[in-house]
């Protein structure tokens, strides 16, 4: 059986890295070092900071290009396993090449892998391919964790929910019923313009836990365009963006 650990590294921050990330990733036979296109080398790069500057040890690193999601298919799913389809045979080919019998294998996932991530999805499909795998995940600090304290706010109201939702369903069906506050991540499309309304609040940040981390807060109807520029400017300048809000009704 292969050991398989999926170590969240937080978002960009290696001093946000715990001990038990620190020591899976040490005891790993090999890591597997994905690369996401030039203009997201800083996220490569900062997984080699990790391997060469942060571990008494040396696992064996293996590098490998992601595969490029297809923004074209129809139906937004259908793009989405398509791609993970991919990545699996990726990590099923690098795994039987590269893991010794019985070995352990690492990966470093931005943020945490169990929130907002697809790399436990991807490892489900590893299983239905026939690999016998032991999946270990290791928490890390979220972006959502970042952007909270980087605003000094608590998630949640007192006995208030919270959703966690996509752009797209924010868009498509607008804010959901009986919840003061919604979370969403890597937005592209600044799906908040399409609320109305005074009553809401938006804290917002980019590359949170990062040396370029940009934070605006304030009523939503006042910052939104400063956001949607903000974004702009940010990814015409390097290249990639991530991104992710807060958005709270006032009671």
């Amino acid at each position: 059986m292969t050991k398989l650990s999926l170590v969240g590294i937080g978002s960009g921050n290696p001093d946000h890295l715990t001990l038990q990330a620190i020591k899976t990733l040490e005891s790993a036979d090999v890591i597997l070092l994905p690369r996401k296109g030039d203009e997201k080398t800083e996220l490569a790069d900062l997984r080699r900071m990790i391997a060469s500057e942060l571990l008494s040890s040396t696992p064996k690193i293996v590098e490998f290009n992601y595969p490029v999601r297809d923004a074209d298919t129809p139906k937004y799913l259908d793009g989405v396993n398509t791609w993970h389809d991919a990545l699996a045979a990726i990590w099923q080919d690098l795994i039987a090449t590269h893991v010794p019998e019985n070995g352990t294998v690492a990966l470093m996932v931005w943020g945490d892998p169990s929130l907002y991530d697809s790399t436990l999805r991807i490892a489900d499909r590893l299983i239905a391919r026939g690999i016998d795998l032991d999946i270990t995940v290791i928490p890390g600090i979220t972006s959502l964790q970042m952007l909270t304290a980087a605003h000094a706010i608590p998630l949640n109201t007192l006995g208030g929910a919270v959703q966690i939702t996509t752009g797209r369903k924010l868009r498509d069906e607008g804010w959901p019923a009986d919840t003061p506050t919604v979370a969403v991540m890597l937005d592209g499309e600044c799906s908040f313009q399409s609320l109305e309304g005074d009553d809401l609040h938006i804290w917002w940040g980019s590359y949170v836990g990062m040396d370029q981390q940009l934070l605006i807060e304030g009523p939503l109807s006042e910052v939104s365009a400063q956001i949607v520029k903000a974004r702009a400017d940010a990814r015409a300048s390097n290249g990639w963006i991530m991104d992710i809000y807060l958005l709270r009704k006032s009671a």
